[in-house]
């Protein structure tokens, strides 16, 4: 599949789960880019040619021609059955629609800033306020995400 379109279902997936139940399943990074927005992380594992061997390497190729395949399925025991519902959802709904079709759609998202050939990052609290979330709880949410990612990055440096 083109990795363009599937940085931006994962892009979808992850912003209908922080929009649904508080938080994101990748606890990514989001930026804004020329086509669309993307979650960091994410981006850069599939536009590296040669990445590092891990989890990502092992089950997805590296780029060619602009895109990826699947070289070993990865198993869903780490999904829970709401989050495979909400994933076989948005490819669902976006079935049918190619890469340029899917970067369309991204850019008509609220968070979603023209970065005029650079990247910008989007704040939680843009998609959150986009998806319209109270600014109270915009507020408590932010903060517990924020918790969370600073727990990740002590485990995982």
């Amino acid at each position: 599949m083109p990795y363009l379109s599937l940085m931006k279902l994962m892009y979808f997936i992850d912003r209908a789960a922080l929009l649904r139940w508080g938080t994101p399943l990748t606890n990514d990074a989001y930026f804004s880019m020329d086509n669309g927005p993307v979650l960091s992380r994410v981006k850069d594992l599939m536009t590296e040619e040669d990445p590092a061997p891990g989890f990502w390497s092992h089950h997805i190729s590296s780029p060619t021609n602009y895109r990826v395949e699947l070289i070993d399925e990865a198993g869903n025991d780490q999904l829970s059955p709401a989050e495979e519902r909400l994933i076989d959802e948005i490819v669902s709904e976006n079935r049918g629609l190619d890469r340029w079709k899917l970067v369309e759609k991204s850019h008509k998202l609220p968070e979603w800033k023209h970065p005029n050939g650079s990247s910008t990052s989007i704040e939680i609290d843009d998609i959150l306020e986009a998806g319209g979330i109270g600014a109270k709880q915009r507020e408590e949410m932010v903060r517990e995400l924020e918790s969370v990612r600073r727990v990740q990055a002590l485990l995982v440096d």
